[in-house]
């Protein structure tokens, strides 16, 4: 793979900075520009082109290429200015299909949720089976980071991915489909259409689904030929599964759903039973997904990655049983949460703390479906873990689940999940903060 002309990169994250890396171990002397949004657009040995000088520059054809970041939308009116003038589009994931991709097994992971749990799931079967397969892409390294170092290599895609990959995996999964990122997309049809990109493509790779996805038409229209479907699990299979995930780590019927899928796609890939049943008991919970921590003899509950109403559902389901403080509201997205709502008091929830923005909607959702739960609205996050505290004899547990994104309030989930142990510790039990 050779580059004739100078390369833009646009975004300056993990993933431009490990483009950037593999177009000077390629050649050395190539041009290379970057563009940003917002931020800092410093990456060594690149020349910034501010984003209000970009229209120009595309029509000056200053450069030949565009490497496009996942976080920038695909819909951006410049892009179409490049396809005016001849510049292609591609990404990370794209150029590692067509420097690495031939001669490997490529197993691409997509879905609203749960998919970095089953990408990590199947990477944990297969090594535990003695394959040599490689992690890349949301969770993982970035795939051209991980090159030509595995003969299986398992993608953890988000819709920005599967909406630009531009190569056929040999096995795609699915996990869930609901609403998301519409910002990004535009509409939430453009959200699916894209989501499902990853299967809805003619080729003879195989197509596993998630229990959540079984059953959706949109999934089944985008699959187009049922025998496709890997196969299902066995009864031994599923009854060995169902043994190895009782003790483990795996919390909520939600993980043990993408366990299944996970061990699906791990055993059409080469793994075996023994592998599928040891990875499965060596799991560990991925950060701030159901994270929990113990502050002051009560439970928190980290599970920050929740950005949609069914991520939710979901922890709380995994906590049933319990009496609950929850902790919702982020970024809008214009999702609904009246049926999140009057599920609350039946999952355990007696306390009901609510952030900007959509949190003002699940608040008046919740009044009116459950009239016994306290609805608290705060303007951030430390004063509703302060509200919570004022309340902490109605309540064993305390769960971050927000339901929502971050961006309105923090950089990202990540941050998000950190700021909320941390006041959870330094809230309800000060004493052991050190």
């Amino acid at each position: 793979m050779r580059f004739e002309e100078p390369v833009l990169l646009y975004g300056a994250g993990r993933e431009a900075i490990s483009t950037r890396a593999f177009l000077k171990a390629r050649q050395p002397d190539l041009k290379v520009f970057v563009t940003v949004d917002s931020g800092d657009a410093t990456i060594a040995e690149t020349e910034i082109i501010p984003p209000e000088g970009l229209p120009a520059a595309i029509r000056a054809h200053r450069f030949g290429l565009i490497v496009k970041s996942p976080g920038v939308s695909r819909y951006k009116d410049v892009f179409d200015i490049a396809r005016d003038a001849g510049i292609p589009v591609t990404s990370n994931l794209n150029l590692w299909g067509a420097a690495y991709g031939a001669g490997r097994t490529v197993i691409a992971i997509t879905g609203t949720k749960g998919k970095s749990t089953t990408a990590t799931l199947v990477h944990l079967m297969l090594t535990h089976s003695g394959v040599d397969a490689g992690l890349a892409g949301n969770v993982g390294l970035a795939p051209l980071d991980i090159a030509d170092r595995h003969k299986v290599v398992v993608f953890e895609l988000s819709s920005y991915q599967t909406a630009d990959m531009s190569f056929l995996p040999d096995i795609a999964a699915l996990t869930n489909l609901y609403p998301e990122h519409v910002d990004w997309h535009g509409s939430v049809e453009r959200y699916y259409r894209d989501k499902l990109h990853l299967i809805d493509r003619d080729g003879g790779f195989a197509v596993a689904l998630g229990a959540a996805a079984k059953g959706n038409r949109l999934v089944a229209d985008a699959l187009r030929d049922p025998r496709r479907l890997v196969r299902e699990l066995t009864a031994e299979e599923s009854a060995a599964l169902d043994k190895a995930a009782a003790p483990s780590r795996l919390k909520g019927a939600h993980n043990l759903d993408n366990a299944r899928l996970a061990a699906q796609v791990a055993l059409a890939a080469g793994a075996t039973l023994e592998g599928v049943v040891q990875a499965i008991a060596a799991f560990m919970p991925l950060p701030h997904r159901l994270e929990e921590h113990h502050f002051g003899g009560m439970t928190f509950v980290n599970d920050s990655i929740s950005t949609t109403p069914e991520a939710t559902k979901a922890a709380l389901a995994a906590y049933r049983g319990q009496r609950l403080a929850l902790v919702a509201g982020g970024h809008e997205r214009q999702q609904d949460y009246t049926e999140l709502a009057g599920l609350l008091a039946g999952c355990g929830v007696t306390a009901l703390a609510c952030l900007p923005v959509t949190g003002s909607r699940l608040a008046a959702a919740a009044r009116t479906a459950a009239p016994q739960i306290a609805v608290l609205e705060a303007p951030d996050l430390e004063m509703a873990m302060q509200a919570l505290h004022q309340r902490r004899d109605s309540f064993d547990a305390v769960i971050l689940s927000p339901g929502a994104p971050s961006y309105n309030q923090f950089a990202n989930f990540e941050e998000r999940g950190r700021r909320f142990v941390t006041l959870a510790q330094a809230i309800f039990a000060p004493s052991e903060a050190g």
